[in-house]
């Protein structure tokens, strides 16, 4: 797994290996450094960005009170799950941290060719935003030090929060509504709303008619290193996690993940402790890091003997589904979760 993947291991709950490699990311903290068909949303034309008056006021994640004088339509942003609501939203973002890692992870919200990069996630370029004349950056609190004071020195930032453990799907609609007062789109983001309801219906039938409801799925990805497997399960919390929960699937994996991302570490020895009637589902990505189960946990003994293995339940998910992002993800792993049930 690439140095942007394996440093979304990190937090203050977990120390997983900094040392697998990467994609254009300098060292985070941010659980999201990484990494099928979905519901479009582009086609909603409930709502534009714009349409509502301002001045708009609103408080981020930091307690800060932020106001613009009329909804934001020039938007940067550093984070992924910022960007992919931005584009759900109809809001076209004029500068994107490492693009070609959004494009590999993000496949549900994908940019244009107007888009402009500014950098990595953890250290946007200065230089560039101050070209890009924008109304509002959109960030996560895994910036650098002293890189939001100076940002906001010339431009509104707002902080919106990566995840929570505590009801990651409530926190994925807050950011999204927050992002949608921000650029006047409120009634596009009800209909992604309304779009989620019903693919989680959807998913739940389908679930319910494969005759899976209840079966205990353990979704994680991993990585490589010097031919040693590094495990990343989705603990209860993850927001991956509590998708597939709200369609009837449970979390076996016993484990506490990290207060934000619901993420925790795990060897191949590990798995040993799932139950035998387990589904194994995992995250992978050609451009990115390959498949460390497939390419390099193949032919490992202790691999080889579990129950999943031996029965055939692992489903490998389609590449570039973003495992932290928003709505638009979460229903593309709705109809993976329902795909690999087969």
């Amino acid at each position: 797994m690439r140095r942007a993947r394996a440093l979304a291991g990190l937090s203050v709950a977990f120390v997983l290996l900094a040392t697998a490699c990467g994609t254009t990311e300098d060292a985070s903290d941010d659980p999201t450094d990484a990494g099928s068909t979905s519901d479009s949303t582009s086609s909603d034309d409930s709502g534009d960005a714009g349409d509502a008056g301002g001045p708009i006021t609103v408080t981020d994640a930091r307690g800060v009170e932020v106001t613009l004088d009329q909804p934001a339509v020039r938007v940067a942003g550093t984070e992924w799950n910022s960007i992919e609501n931005l584009v759900s939203l109809g809001v076209m973002p004029v500068g994107v941290s490492d693009i070609q890692g959004y494009n590999t992870w993000v496949s549900g919200a994908p940019l244009d060719d107007t888009v402009t990069d500014i950098g990595t996630r953890g250290e946007p370029s200065m230089d560039t935003l101050a070209t890009l004349d924008v109304d509002l950056v959109v960030v996560t609190d895994a910036l650098i030090e002293g890189a939001i004071e100076q940002i906001e020195a010339t431009t509104p930032v707002v902080v919106i929060p990566g995840g929570d453990s505590q009801d990651n799907i409530n926190q994925m609609f807050a950011n999204l509504d927050l992002i949608a007062e921000l650029t006047g789109t409120e009634d596009r983001a009800q209909g992604l709303r309304d779009q989620f309801d019903e693919k989680i219906e959807d998913g739940k039938a389908a679930v319910e008619e494969a005759g899976a409801t209840g079966d205990q799925v353990a979704f994680a990805d991993g990585w490589a290193d010097a031919g040693t497997v590094s495990i990343r399960p989705y603990a209860e919390g993850s927001l991956v996690s509590d998708v597939f929960a709200e369609i009837g699937l449970e979390n076996p994996w016993g484990l506490e993940g990290d207060p934000a991302y619901g993420l925790a570490q795990a060897d191949v020895e590990g798995l040993t402790a799932l139950p035998a009637d387990t589904r194994f589902w995992y995250m992978a990505n050609a451009t990115d890091g390959g498949d460390p189960f497939a390419d390099v946990l193949a032919g490992n003994a202790i691999w080889d003997s579990l129950p999943f293995v031996q029965s055939g339940n692992v489903a490998r998910f389609p590449d570039s589904l973003w495992m932290f992002g928003g709505p638009t993800s979460m229903m593309q792993f709705v109809d993976a979760a329902v795909d690999a049930l087969g």
